[in-house]
């Protein structure tokens, strides 16, 4: 990993809330690769002692340190501006970039000048594929998600849900949704799309981002010739029901952006449905199986504790949660 005088291959931002562990892990899977990086951690205020491992174990690293948690898209157009590469890559603190990705990554990026989004394969530390394409969310295919037909029908594009439990991940091609665990983006799309939305805490800018890609004519392209591996819930994972309840608001901020207010009431009670459902149906689980006791107890949970911020009522739910 090299930080030359001249302008790099690739410029990475990553952004990192604690996780000190993981953090590492990934800054040391860049150091092998064969191009010209340009890293930048932008820390949103960790309190584990993140900043002062990368400090000493990175000097490399151009380290931006925020004085408060200013969520994952503030804090990413920050690393972005000042990135100085032709190529932005947005990497998640736990990932584990495998070896040749950012290589054939950049490769195809440079032979495909009309691709304003590229991302790879997701490996998941279990040994398979991670979900990390989606569809544009409407009222229809999230109505199809609450209800649970992406579980019963997940190769249908009519009924598979916003989700795309069935997407194949075989091959390379243009799709509606990259998830921000992985994305690498061209400045001269940034330059025109421009970045992230910083209405959106933690969750919900990467549907608006490749809309606004799209719509704006640049591709969307899953890469399935490069892969990494990506643990996941590497810092929401520390608190369930909060950045459960986080995620369900930024999708309600997505609705209200792209889709009006009968999109955003669809959306809403679409999401109270599958709440509801969340909650009797791993109330049993809970009730026949004992080993999946603290999972079901954690997801009930969540549910909850969404149903209760959805019956706060409009005002609160145009409030972020949790910042």
């Amino acid at each position: 990993m090299t930080t030359l005088n001249n302008k790099p291959d690739v410029s990475i931002v990553i952004v990192t809330w604690n996780g000190k562990k993981y953090a590492l892990e990934c800054l040391d899977s860049l150091r092998p690769v064969r191009l010209k990086l340009e890293v930048i951690v932008v820390d949103n205020a960790s309190t584990d002692g993140t900043p002062d491992a990368i400090r000493e174990t990175y000097p490399e690293v151009k380290l931006i340190q925020n004085t408060e948690n200013w969520g994952f898209a503030k804090a990413n157009n920050i690393g972005m501006a000042e990135a100085t590469s032709d190529i932005l890559c947005l990497v998640n603190s736990d990932v584990v970039v495998s070896s040749g990705c950012l290589e054939k990554m950049v490769a195809f990026m440079r032979a495909n000048p009309s691709v304003g989004v590229l991302g790879p394969k997701m490996l998941s530390p279990t040994g398979g594929v991670g979900q990390s394409v989606n569809q544009f969310p409407t009222v229809w295919n999230y109505l199809c998600f609450a209800l649970g037909f992406h579980l019963l029908m997940p190769n249908s594009k009519a009924f598979g849900g916003y989700i795309l439990a069935g997407y194949p991940y075989d091959k390379t091609e243009d799709v509606d949704v990259l998830t921000g665990w992985f994305w690498m983006i061209p400045r001269a799309a940034l330059e025109q799309v421009g970045g992230l939305d910083e209405q959106f805490f933690m969750y919900g800018e990467d549907l608006d981002w490749c809309y606004r890609f799209v719509k704006a004519g640049w591709r969307v392209v899953f890469f399935a010739d490069a892969e990494s591996l990506h643990y996941g819930a590497a810092s929401s994972g520390q608190a369930h029901s909060r950045f459960y309840v986080e995620m369900v608001r930024a999708n309600l901020q997505y609705f209200q952006k792209h889709h009006g207010t009968l999109g955003s009431l669809g959306f809403l009670i679409a999401t109270g449905i599958h709440d509801l459902l969340r909650v009797a149906v791993y109330g049993i689980v809970y009730c026949f199986n004992r080993y999946k006791r603290p999972a079901s107890v954690m997801r009930i949970n969540a549910s909850l504790s969404c149903l209760k911020w959805l019956a706060s009522g409009p005002i609160q739910l145009n409030q972020q949660v949790g910042k």
